[in-house]
């Protein structure tokens, strides 16, 4: 594969998680998935005051000493799949932090940002608010139990905005609304196909599973 650090991207329930583990396991390459145990969370979806702040810098900080140590270490020379994308931080931090925070926290990301490698290829998933609500359901996570549709929806927007502008890495944009890479092999088959033949730009992906 031409591609050493792909990073799969998507609003939340999407299915990036699920979608790296597996890409992991068929290239033979390392796996990094993001720790989402935020202490703040919980208090951010009951929508405690000053919570969105602490929660985002935790995020913010938690996924650059992520990369960072990916960089320096020999990881780095092998196949990476990564279930986030740095940069993305920027979106929940401007749906969540006021005028005062963000000036402190654009000031932070810079800084970071910095340092952190960027990916050969980005895969974005997106989907409908309505499926992304179900799979969330699905998986029971008591934090996400609290996320509201209106929020949910806001989240969906903001993704697709910012994918819609986005032309630091190749970007494959694949909607998985009626696809399923987990349990359709085809499906997976696929995108694996689809990977091995991605070139600089912009493509969109339509399986065959699609409209099933």
């Amino acid at each position: 594969m031409q591609f050493k650090l792909v990073a799969v991207e998507g609003p939340i329930g999407v299915g990036k998680t699920s979608l790296v583990e597996r890409l992991a396991r068929r290239f033979d390459a390392n796996a990094i998935l993001e720790d989402t145990s935020n202490p703040f969370l919980a208090d951010f979806y009951a929508d405690r005051g000053g919570s969105a702040f602490q929660t985002q810098l935790f995020f913010l900080l938690n996924r650059f000493q992520q990369q960072r140590a990916l960089r320096q270490t020999p990881l780095f020379e092998r196949f990476t799949f990564c279930d986030y994308l740095f940069a993305r931080d920027k979106i929940f931090a401007y749906l969540n932090l006021n005028d005062s925070e963000l000036v402190i926290y654009e000031k932070l990301y810079e800084l970071l940002a910095e340092e952190i490698p960027k990916p050969d290829l980005v895969i974005y998933l997106n989907a409908t608010t309505d499926i992304l609500q179900q799979r969330i359901r699905r998986r029971q996570r008591d934090y996400e139990k609290r996320i509201s549709n209106g929020y949910l929806e806001e989240v969906n927007r903001a993704y697709n905005h910012f994918f819609f502008h986005y032309r630091e890495s190749p970007l494959l944009v694949i909607n998985t609304t009626e696809i399923d890479f987990v349990q359709r092999e085809a499906d997976f088959e696929e995108l694996v196909r689809q990977i091995q033949a991605m070139k600089p730009g912009i493509q969109y992906f339509t399986p065959l599973g699609s409209g099933r």
